[in-house]
């Protein structure tokens, strides 16, 4: 009989191709992800990839057994939730995960201590990663997100709008000028969008509107472009909820709206129903007076 959790490990091969990135995607390192994959394959007696210098490809008999691996992997998952979520009462820890800028203006703003007051036996963590956690398999039982939910697994409600608009620091500004349009902006430098923020709708935004203009940096994370912004290098996109706020920062053209999104409180299904979960949420669409001001500024 092999051992169940190996099928993580296959599983994580055939998404991404490489134990590389598997070990990238699983938190281990290369060589647990093949050693893991071998006891798999060797329990089984077959082999389940064919191995090549560039990358992994599954075999015949690794592309059959895929779709039954992620059925276990679905309902280990759907065990988990449902073990952490029977005879939850109103004690605990809520594993709230969101974009870093929001996490400091989530703890300047009273809305947790009025959520403690409330509720004693309850503690809101932050889980803080440069890349969306995911939910459904229990990296955290809240995302508070901005942009359209694309994930089918979670459900929730909007809460508030996210607004973007184009800075440049006082310096620049005196330096450079401002631009006057959107179709200005190919004569000013510019702060690029990096690593996992490329696919995101303002670096694709700036891309568009702005193609000739002299990327003066780049970055992978708002906050690093809200940086170089502020450095008085480039002009970026930004939002208002946290750039409004930054001292040196001026808003050179108005909010943009193809950048407008809405901000979603987003849980998997089975957890919604838990107590503990609830009194979040509900606390939260209750005092939408205090939540947002801290995601709109």
């Amino acid at each position: 009989m092999f051992e169940w959790s190996d099928l993580r490990y296959f599983l994580a091969v055939a998404r991404h191709g490489s134990t590389l990135a598997a070990g990238r995607a699983l938190g281990v390192n290369q060589s647990t992800v093949q050693r893991r994959l071998g006891a798999l394959e060797r329990a089984l007696g077959r082999d389940l990839v064919h191995r090549h210098p560039t990358g992994y490809r599954l075999t015949e008999l690794g592309e059959a057994l895929w779709p039954y691996a992620a059925q276990v992997e679905a309902s280990v998952e759907a065990f988990d939730r449902q073990a952490r979520a029977s005879g939850d009462g109103l004690v605990g820890v809520i594993r709230l995960t969101c974009p870093e800028p929001i996490v400091a203006r989530i703890t300047a703003s009273p809305l947790l201590k009025m959520f403690g007051a409330r509720y004693p036996g309850l503690r809101v963590e932050f889980v803080m990663s440069d890349r969306y956690l995911d939910v459904a398999r229990g990296d955290a039982d809240i995302a508070l997100r901005s942009g359209e939910p694309h994930d089918e697994t979670l459900m929730g409600r909007k809460i508030a709008d996210s607004i973007w608009a184009v800075y440049a620091s006082a310096s620049y500004v005196q330096r450079r000028g401002r631009p006057e349009s959107i179709a200005d902006l190919d004569r000013f430098e510019i702060i690029g969008f990096e690593g996992i923020m490329t696919g995101h709708r303002a670096a694709k935004w700036l891309a568009a509107v702005a193609p000739n203009a002299t990327v003066a940096a780049r970055n992978d994370s708002v906050l690093g472009v809200m940086l170089a912004v502020k450095s008085g290098v480039g002009v970026a996109p930004l939002p208002t909820t946290i750039a409004d706020a930054e001292e040196g920062l001026v808003q050179v053209l108005p909010p943009v709206p193809e950048l407008s999104r809405g901000w979603y409180l987003l849980t998997h299904p089975d957890l919604r129903r838990t107590p503990r979960i609830a009194a979040f949420f509900d606390f939260v669409v209750e005092n939408l007076d205090v939540m947002r001001p801290i995601l709109m500024g």
